[in-house]
């Protein structure tokens, strides 16, 4: 018989569903900030700056930075967004007996882009279903 959350979980559970809902979009926008940062650093050779010589926003040469490196700052964001998103991954992962594959799959979230939009939606489905299927069983 494969394993089941606990009943005791329901509440943890849905805290941390709650969680994993709100990081998985805002990694998801950060991860997408951090492609198209890749792809002016990269492609163009040039970081985001902000409040430098030329205006608010603009596209420097790295070396040439003078104001905050945009890039820098959406790198390190993500890099702490995607901590909390594998932590809600790994928590909901725990609680609900997940098989490890699980785990790892919806830890592609906040590395694919686009992918965590999707585990927004059908992670919270796939939760809630199992919840409603202990519940049940307790009636």
């Amino acid at each position: 018989m494969p394993l089941a959350p606990r009943v005791s979980d329901a509440p943890r559970i849905r805290r941390t569903l709650s969680v994993f809902k709100v990081s998985a979009a805002i990694t998801g926008v950060f991860l997408l900030l951090l492609v198209l940062m890749m792809v002016f650093r990269y492609g163009f050779g040039a970081d985001i700056e902000m409040n430098g010589p030329d205006g608010f926003l603009a596209l420097t040469p790295q070396d040439a930075i003078t104001g905050i490196n945009l890039s820098t700052v959406i790198l390190i964001v993500h890099g702490w967004l995607y901590v909390l998103y594998l932590g809600c991954d790994f928590m909901l992962w725990r609680l609900l007996r997940w098989p490890f594959k699980s785990f790892l799959f919806i830890a592609l979230g906040g590395i694919v882009p686009g992918l965590s939009f999707f585990f927004e939606v059908s992670v919270p489905k796939r939760v809630n279903a199992e919840l409603a299927e202990l519940e049940k069983e307790l009636v």
